[in-house]
């Protein structure tokens, strides 16, 4: 219990302010008021609404469905209960419900009106906020709603907090003269920027030119295994990959004991198994890899991002067939970013893709669902544990990292060792981010295959395109490499040729 707030008060409680200025559809202001219930896991939402220059009779509020990068609609308006709106003079105002996740509320004469939820958060979900004694995960996406068609406004976030918290974390940046206060350019900004406040290990440093801020809930082992260390090398390989770095600033928010990670653009927020102290080697390199995952989404994804994931649509389903190349190919550059960065050795970088291969090559589930398909599919399966699953389905986040090598390998023999899968990553990030600001299509992406190729390669995207079988020791013999089926392994021919070898010590695989 925090003992700067009255003695009559049952539970901590922490606010900050969020204010909006908008001139899109007549210039408004929004100014939100959260307030942090450490015993009922709750949030205290208050939003205060003046319209400025409008004659609107009607203010429309919304709530996303869904959290980018979670392919999953979570509908967060199921969170929310004992919603209000009141006026000026706190007299209640009219409002009905449109749907799950939108507030239709009537604008008193004066135009100014206040409005109050709360929010259940009791999830440890890295798309959901927690709530707890000294400490608070704040998932944008799930508490904030923004005036309906109007995502574009400047965003400033001012907390209060009491002595006893001592931390805040996020990839937005601090006001230059209040270390409370953030500001966000957008509500796109905003629900990419969740916060870590309270009580944790916190570090910040510099590398290569950039500021880095650890918040770790659980920092059991970390100075051991020397996290820090690792992680600049793994953003020293990921720069050296794609030639340029999209953040001033980036956040890394590792939380206790749970499940699943998330990407933010300048930052990424993950569950850990609550201590840094692993079993074995083999555990220690799955965590860097997973580590490694979430700092290349940047990359891919964030930036280079399926067409049907820019702009995003916050009410529903952004459906792609591409989601293979976001976390497949990702999945791909955990064992090459980690093996580049000199983590991990040629044994252990190929074990790693072989952990994903085995997850897939040995089932059923291939014969019937191809790659793509299973990119359109994730909405419906998303965190599905039915039984048949590997008997019925692929998964992308297994197949996809394989087509990956094998495309990598494809494009190499193309173009003998001139270009790689690398080039191809460049091009989508510098041609569509960079430089046209917008995400590629599907054909977009093949195009940029074949123009990095040389030449169209239509056996692989058969490959991703049908649910066809797969000669991988064809495919991967020009690199030196062949599966062991005993055990689903991706490994070294015993006897590379000459070919073979300078194919692998091109790939760093010596």
């Amino acid at each position: 219990m925090s003992t700067m707030f009255p003695r009559f008060l049952s539970t901590a409680v922490i606010c900050f302010a969020l204010t909006v200025t908008s001139w899109a559809k007549g210039s408004y202001d929004l100014h939100y008021t959260v307030a942090f219930d450490t015993t009922g896991h709750y949030l205290h939402v208050e939003l205060n609404y003046v319209q400025r220059g409008s004659n609107s009779r009607e203010l429309t509020l919304n709530m996303p469905r869904w959290a980018p990068g979670y392919y999953q609609i979570l509908d967060f308006a199921k969170h929310l209960c004992d919603f209000s709106v009141t006026d000026s003079k706190g007299m209640s105002v009219a409002w009905r419900k449109d749907g799950m996740n939108r507030w239709r509320i009537s604008v008193p004469d004066d135009q100014r009106l206040t409005v109050r939820y709360r929010v259940y958060a009791n999830d440890r979900n890295v798309a959901s906020s927690r709530v707890e004694a000294g400490i608070a995960f704040v998932a944008p996406t799930g508490v904030f709603m923004h005036v309906d068609g109007d995502i574009g406004h400047t965003v400033t976030v001012s907390f209060r907090m009491p002595s006893h918290w001592q931390h805040i974390a996020t990839g937005l940046k601090p006001s230059a003269t209040d270390r409370y206060t953030f500001t966000a350019p957008d509500f796109d900004t905003l629900y990419d920027s969740p916060f870590l406040l309270g009580n944790y290990y916190s570090t910040r440093f510099a590398h290569e030119g950039h500021d880095y801020v650890f918040a770790v809930e659980s920092p059991d082992g970390i100075e051991e295994l020397g996290l820090q260390g690792d992680f600049c090398r793994i953003v020293s390989a990921a720069t050296r990959l794609m030639g340029h770095v999209p953040y001033d600033n980036y956040c890394l928010i590792h939380m206790g004991r749970g499940e699943g990670g998330l990407e933010h653009l300048n930052s990424q927020a993950c569950y850990t198994d609550g201590t840094y102290r692993f079993g074995s080697r083999r555990d220690q390199v799955k965590f860097l890899a997973f580590v490694a995952h979430e700092y290349f989404h940047l990359y891919n994804v964030k930036c280079i991002r399926p067409a049907e994931l820019w702009p995003l649509d916050y009410d529903r389903e952004a459906v792609t067939p591409m989601l293979w190349v976001s976390e497949g190919l990702t999945c791909y550059y955990e064992f090459r970013l980690l093996h580049s960065a000199g983590i991990t050795t040629t044994d252990e970088a190929l074990q790693l893709l072989s952990t994903y291969f085995s997850l897939y090559a040995p089932y059923e589930g291939q014969r019937h669902m191809s790659l793509r398909q299973s990119s359109y599919d994730i909405w419906l399966n998303f965190m599905n544990g039915d039984g048949n699953e590997r008997d019925v389905r692929v998964n992308y986040y297994f197949k996809g990292p394989v087509i990956g090598l094998l495309l990598d390998v494809a494009i190499r023999q193309t173009t003998r060792q001139q270009h790689s899968l690398d080039d191809v990553m460049r091009l989508l990030y510098n041609r569509y981010y960079r430089e046209r600001n917008r995400g590629f299509t599907e054909e977009e992406f093949w195009q940029t295959v074949s123009e990095i190729a040389g030449q169209p390669l239509p056996e692989m995207r058969r490959l991703v395109d049908t649910a066809c079988d797969i000669d991988y020791n064809r495919l991967l013999e020009p690199a030196g490499l062949c599966v062991d089926k005993s055990e689903w392994r991706i490994v070294r021919v015993a006897n590379p040729t000459r070919e073979q070898q300078a194919f692998l010590d091109a790939m760093g695989l010596k």
